[in-house]
C-alpha cells in the first residue's frame, strides 16, 4: 500500500490512474512552460525565520476569506474538466472542502453543472464565471448561481484569448475529444477510471450543454466556444457583472499592480493575483513574485488573494507572510482526485493543512490571523 505524506506523493499516485490526456491537461503549461515552473520553483527562495521557546499551545488556523469563515485560508480554485479526472470530480470535490471547511470553487467550464454540485452538497459554494460574447448567457449562468445559493462569485479576467498548450495538441484534447492511437492505448490501461467513468452519467459540459441555444452536445459546443472569447472585454463588463450578481465579487487573474488599483476601483470584494497557473502568458512572473507590488499598490482597499504554484502548507504560509489574505490550491487537489477520489482531496487538504499548522508553529506563531512578513529572513 503506499502511503501518502505529500502533494507530490498524490501527483505520482494521480499520473498513474488518470489518463494522460486528461493528467496532462491540469498538469501543464503553455509555450515553454516556464512561468508554470516558476510558480512552484520561486517559493522555495523564500526562508523562514525558526523561533523557539514560545507557547505554542491552542494554535488556530480559523480566519476569513470574503467574510466567510474557513477552518484554514485555503480555497480549491476553479478549474476546468474537473470531473474529467474522476468520476463525479467537482461533486466529490465540494464534498470534500465542504467537510473540511473551505471554500470550493466550481468553474464554469466544469463536467458537473452548477445545480448538480448543489444538490449534493449542504453548504454554499463559490461560483466562477468568464465573460463571454453570449451576454444573455452570461446572464442565466449568474441567475443559476444565485438560485444555487452561490455565496461568491470569481470572475476570471485573464482568458480572452487561449494561451498555446502543446500537450492538449498533441493529445487531441478538444471537444469532442480526438484522441491519438498513443492516447486511445493509454486510456485502455486506466481500467479503475474507465469504470468510474461508465458508472456517471456527467460526461460533458453541465454548465453550458442545453443551456445554450443550439448547443446540444459536445460537437455543437466546440464551435460555440470558439466564437465566445471576448477580446473587448473591459472593466465596464466587470462593473456589468458585479451589479447583475450583487453579492460578493471576486477578480482572478491579476498580475500588475495598475491591474490591481482598477480592480479596486471597480468595487470589487477582492483579487486573485494569479497567471492562470502559468497556462496563458508563458514568460510572465510567478504570482508569488508578482504578489508584494499588488499588495503594496492596493494596502487594505481591497482583499488579496494569491493563486499559482501552491504545493505545501509552507507556501501558503510563504503567501501570507508577503500579504495574501487567503491562497487557492488547483493541481494539488485534482492530483488527490485523480488519485483517491473524495478521499483524496480531503488528504491534500489534510497534508496542506498540517504542513501550514507546523511551520507556523516554528516560526513562533499561534495564530494565522498574526501572520506577517516578519516570519520571512
Amino acid at each position: 500500500m503506499t502511503v501518502i505524506t505529500t502533494i507530490e506523493d498524490l501527483r505520482v499516485l494521480a499520473q498513474k490512474r488518470v489518463p494522460r490526456m486528461f493528467y496532462d491537461y491540469a498538469d501543464s503549461g503553455s509555450w515553454t512552460e516556464s512561468t508554470y515552473r516558476a510558480n512552484s520553483s520561486d517559493f522555495a527562495d523564500i526562508k523562514f525565520r525558526q523561533r523557539v521557546a514560545v507557547n505554542l499551545e491552542n494554535r488556530s488556523l480559523n480566519t476569513t476569506m470574503t467574510g466567510q469563515a474557513v477552518s484554514m485560508p485555503v480555497a480549491l480554485a476553479p478549474t476546468g474538466l474537473t470531473g474529467m479526472q474522476h468520476a463525479d470530480g467537482e461533486i466529490l470535490a465540494a464534498r470534500a472542502a465542504e467537510k473540511f471547511g473551505v471554500p470550493f470553487t466550481l468553474s464554469t467550464m466544469s463536467i458537473c453543472s452548477i445545480e448538480d454540485v448543489a444538490q449534493h452538497t449542504n453548504k454554499p459554494f463559490w461560483f466562477q464565471v468568464y465573460v463571454m460574447k453570449d451576454r444573455a448567457f452570461i446572464e442565466r449562468l449568474i441567475d443559476r448561481a444565485k438560485a444555487a445559493n452561490c455565496s461568491a462569485l470569481v470572475l476570471t479576467l485573464d482568458l480572452q484569448i487561449l494561451g498555446q498548450r502543446h500537450k492538449d495538441i498533441r493529445n487531441g484534447l478538444s471537444a469532442p475529444p480526438k484522441p491519438t492511437l498513443a492516447t486511445i492505448l493509454n486510456l485502455m490501461t486506466k481500467p479503475r477510471w474507465g469504470l468510474g467513468m461508465l458508472g456517471t452519467r456527467r460526461h460533458g459540459f453541465g454548465n453550458i450543454i442545453g443551456h445554450v441555444s443550439g448547443v446540444a452536445d459536445m460537437s455543437s459546443l466546440s464551435s460555440w466556444t470558439q466564437q465566445q472569447f471576448d477580446l473587448a472585454l473591459s472593466w465596464k463588463d466587470v462593473e456589468w457583472i458585479k451589479q447583475r450578481w450583487g453579492g460578493k465579487l471576486i477578480l482572478k487573474g491579476i498580475m500588475d499592480p495598475e491591474d490591481a488599483r482598477l480592480a479596486v476601483a471597480s468595487g470589487a470584494d477582492a483579487l486573485i493575483v494569479s497567471n492562470h497557473g502559468g497556462r496563458q502568458l508563458d514568460g510572465a512572473l510567478s504570482s508569488i513574485r508578482a504578489l508584494p507590488a499588488i499588495v503594496d499598490a492596493v494596502g487594505t482597499q481591497i482583499e488579496v488573494h494569491m493563486d499559482g504554484g501552491i504545493r505545501s502548507g509552507q507556501d501558503v504560509l510563504r503567501a501570507l507572510a508577503l500579504g495574501a489574505k487567503g491562497v487557492y490550491i488547483g493541481r494539488p487537489f485534482l492530483y488527490g482526485l485523480g488519485a483517491m477520489g473524495e478521499e483524496g482531496v480531503t488528504k491534500c487538504l489534510d497534508i496542506i493543512r498540517n504542513e501550514l499548522d507546523l511551520t507556523m508553529a516554528f516560526c513562533g506563531h499561534t495564530d494565522i490571523k498574526q501572520i506577517d512578513k516578519t516570519i520571512l529572513i
